[in-house]
């Protein structure tokens, strides 16, 4: 669903990016760092202003030294879970479920299986808007459930991660049962992943199956059967119809239940 953007950019170097984003700030040009698009509903009206998306080979290589990988913004989590397992290296498993990069990852501090980006990394590479590098390790990085504050205002280059050995075997098994939980529960039709975080009292998906709105509709956006917290599209869908689903289902959270769901 949605629009398009006025224009789209794929640096090729770090050099490019900052010379990107220095152009962009100092005319006031707004910008969006896209990553692989998997948590994101584009209006349909598009974007007024230049998309800047990592997908270039150069962001998206994966290193591994000892215990610690590190990959490239643009490095898609599937992959970077392949790569460990083919080291013996686990801790990391959960990440192959994910349909995103390791930038949106950070970003939204992505989790599946009860773990989070964050429980498993190191330092991250990133880039202020003024084209400055820096690494900051896990602790100087302000972090929450579904968010990392400090990508609000820089743009994340890669990461390195921990990990511990294990067998390719064991890494394999827990990979498969993941898999096999994710599709068990999880819609197989378009959407953009978890629509909204988890309160503290209830899961969301519980939530919003709790106030009956499973398979309720908005022109061709519809709250999913299999897990309530998934809006998936039919095919026709347009972005209002998805942003209108998402207001009916909060408008009843909070008159049923005094409940603010907020989207991830």
């Amino acid at each position: 669903v949605g629009g398009s953007a006025d224009v789209y950019v794929e640096p090729a170097l770090e050099a490019d990016l900052a010379a990107v984003l220095r152009f962009c700030t100092e005319r006031g040009l707004p910008f969006f760092i896209l990553g692989r698009g998997s948590n994101l509903l584009v209006r349909d009206g598009g974007f007024r202003g230049i998309a800047v998306s990592l997908a270039h080979p150069n962001f998206s290589r994966i290193e591994i030294s000892g215990e610690r990988v590190r990959c490239g913004a643009g490095a898609r989590l599937k992959d970077v879970a392949a790569a460990a397992k083919r080291q013996g290296l686990s801790g990391l498993e959960f990440l192959g479920g994910i349909p995103g990069s390791i930038g949106g990852a950070l970003r939204m501090n992505a989790g599946a299986m009860n773990r989070a980006t964050f429980d498993a990394v190191e330092s991250v590479h990133l880039m202020d808007y003024a084209g400055n590098l820096r690494e900051l390790r896990r602790d100087e990085l302000e972090v929450e459930y579904r968010s990392c504050s400090t990508l609000k205002t820089r743009v994340a280059l890669g990461a390195v991660f921990r990990t511990k050995p294990d067998s390719q075997e064991s890494i394999a098994q827990r990979m498969i049962a993941f898999g096999q939980r994710r599709w068990a529960s999880q819609p197989a039709a378009p959407s953009a992943g978890c629509m909204f975080k988890n309160p503290t009292t209830v899961t969301a998906g519980k939530l919003i199956d709790e106030l009956g709105l499973k398979g309720a509709r908005m022109g061709g956006a519809r709250v999913a059967h299999e897990h309530a917290n998934f809006i998936i599209n039919d095919g026709t869908a347009t972005a209002r119809d998805i942003l209108g689903l998402i207001e009916l289902i909060r408008q009843r959270a909070r008159a049923g239940r005094g409940i603010e769901l907020q989207t991830e």
